[in-house]
């Protein structure tokens, strides 16, 4: 596991400079503190980022690392991607090579990561069959395969769990989770409380989920924006998604607590489809 110790960065609408925390990218060697989610986007004019907890999933996101800005988002096969102009950025974290890491995936993907930089035996995701797989048991040797529409146990020896296992194990999740099953595993929250780490999704196929990586509000109207990423189909770079440039907020979204539906580039949830992990 890589340790990633960044120095400080000025957030708009801090009084000082916010210390930035000790935050963990098991999948980076090196980090740019200046190519960080939360250095790359000021919060809309007069507002300013949510609290959140230290240690938190959320504020892990916020500190997420980019790609330099003007990257072209690529689909696995590293070609690019059809339409460049539903993102900001990219984010700076591998695809893989195979059509896998898709919509659901990358919110999989993700948190999955968070968890493995703290106490990789809280990693866990049901497959569409309910089959709840831990991390911890795949690295004890206790793993599955699917047998029809049944999952049956496959005994392996043990083995370290490193990284290089964790997306071994993905790859298993990738395959026979999805939508639907993310869906069940989330529970709903009102718009109101949308907080970084939530997830905009719809169950099914067609289906798609979008990651709220960050959120700030204006502290005279309440009103809340939040920053939102996503993968795609085929499975593809994440990358933090652009609001329409008649809106003025750049990746910016606003979200009214009333609203009936929130409207991102490439799918529009309801406001029934706003989830939080347990």
């Amino acid at each position: 596991m890589r340790f990633l110790i960044f120095g400080s960065l000025l957030l708009l609408g801090a009084a000082a400079p916010a210390p930035v925390p000790t935050v963990q990218y098991p999948w980076l060697t090196n980090y740019s503190a200046q190519n960080s989610l939360a250095a790359r986007f000021m919060p809309p004019a007069g507002c300013q980022r949510v609290a959140l907890a230290s240690g938190s999933f959320g504020e892990w996101l916020r500190y997420l690392p980019l790609r330099p800005a003007g990257t072209p988002v690529r689909l696995h096969n590293g070609r690019p991607k059809e339409i460049q102009s539903v993102h900001a950025a990219v984010i700076n974290i591998d695809t893989g090579t195979r059509d896998l890491q898709q919509c659901a995936d990358a919110v999989i993907r993700l948190r999955s990561e968070y968890l493995f930089s703290q106490n990789y035996r809280r990693i866990h995701f049901h497959l569409t069959s309910g089959y709840d797989a831990w991390f911890g048991d795949w690295a004890d040797g206790k793993r599955f395969q699917l047998q029809g529409e049944d999952v049956a146990p496959v005994s392996k020896p043990p083995e370290a769990p490193t990284h290089a296992l964790l997306r071994q194990y993905l790859d298993q999740i990738f395959t026979y989770a999805g939508t639907l099953s993310l869906e069940r595993e989330l529970q709903r929250v009102p718009l109101s409380d949308v907080q970084p780490g939530d997830v905009f999704i719809k169950g099914g196929s067609p289906g798609h989920a979008v990651l709220v990586l960050d959120a700030a509000q204006n502290p005279t109207t309440r009103r809340r924006y939040v920053l939102l990423a996503q993968s795609y189909m085929p499975a593809q770079d994440m990358h933090v998604l652009i609001n329409k440039p008649r809106s003025g907020l750049g990746a910016w979204f606003l979200v009214e607590p009333n609203a009936e539906w929130l409207e991102t580039p490439e799918w529009n949830f309801s406001a029934e489809q706003l989830k939080r992990w347990p």
